[in-house]
């Protein structure tokens, strides 16, 4: 179920198989044959999902871009583009790397060939979309070998842990950043917010409040929602990238 309290393993063809998406021809430049969706955990009065998506290729038309949003490249290479006849600057993102989108940027997302992503998106319904945004900075890509450094050594009284963030978005409740520790065991509490999460080094294993212990690996993405009861245990080392929302923190108040 879409909105159940469990840690979530996401798999690139979904628990099921994906489903065709009903298009509308209104929001591309170029359409696409074909784009499907599995949704793996929405909320829609906090306007989020996360999942995993393809599209075949297509050219997005050019406007604001619709919500914060973090993904992973699973398949596939695009440029994000910043005006709609190709003849400005653009990001180019591929296969492997994790991209950061900020809402309202006038973009245009030109997609190569196929393409298939896990994400995690926010769009609050409360919040007005923001205007005059310009795109420059509002799409970042990430390598997945940058290396945390003791400049970002976090205060803790357990493990060693580091944290580097590298977005946060206009509400200041999402983040994107990455993060390590050393041997980290936690007892069985409530989650504080949503996170999606993938391992980039190491091991985790996590348990839910059923007691069913579940391994992640390098490469692997998991999902937690706020209030899930959650375990955590690193044997030696981890390190992953992240993007977490706190559902506590919303436009207005």
């Amino acid at each position: 179920m879409p909105g159940e309290k469990r840690i979530y393993r996401f798999d690139p063809e979904g628990e099921g198989g994906l489903t065709p998406m009903t298009l509308d021809p209104a929001d591309f430049h170029d359409m696409p044959a074909a784009q499907n969706v599995h949704v793996y955990y929405q909320d829609d009065e906090l306007g989020m999902s996360a999942g995993v998506w393809d599209t075949t290729p297509m050219q997005e038309a050019f406007g604001p871009y619709p919500g914060d949003e973090f993904i992973i490249v699973l398949d596939g290479h695009f440029d994000m583009m910043d005006s709609a006849d190709g003849s400005g600057r653009n990001v180019a993102c591929k296969k492997g790397q994790g991209v950061i989108f900020r809402n309202g940027i006038p973009i245009s997302w030109k997609q190569h060939d196929y393409l298939k992503k896990f994400y995690i998106t926010y769009m609050d319904p409360r919040a007005e979309t923001p205007l005059g945004l310009a795109a420059e900075g509002g799409v970042i890509a990430l390598d997945p070998d940058i290396t945390l450094t003791d400049a970002d050594m976090m205060d803790t009284d357990t493990s060693v842990q580091r944290d580097r963030i590298m977005f946060t978005n206009d509400h200041g409740n999402f983040t994107v950043g990455m993060w390590d520790t050393q041997t980290m065991h936690t007892t069985p509490e409530p989650f504080p917010w949503h996170e999606f999460a993938q391992v980039l080094e190491g091991e985790v294993f996590l348990t839910g409040a059923d007691g069913v212990e579940h391994r992640f690996g390098p490469g692997e993405v998991f999902f937690i929602p706020a209030g899930t009861i959650t375990a955590w245990r690193v044997p030696q080392y981890l390190r992953k990238f992240y993007a977490a929302l706190d559902p506590s923190i919303r436009p207005g108040g």
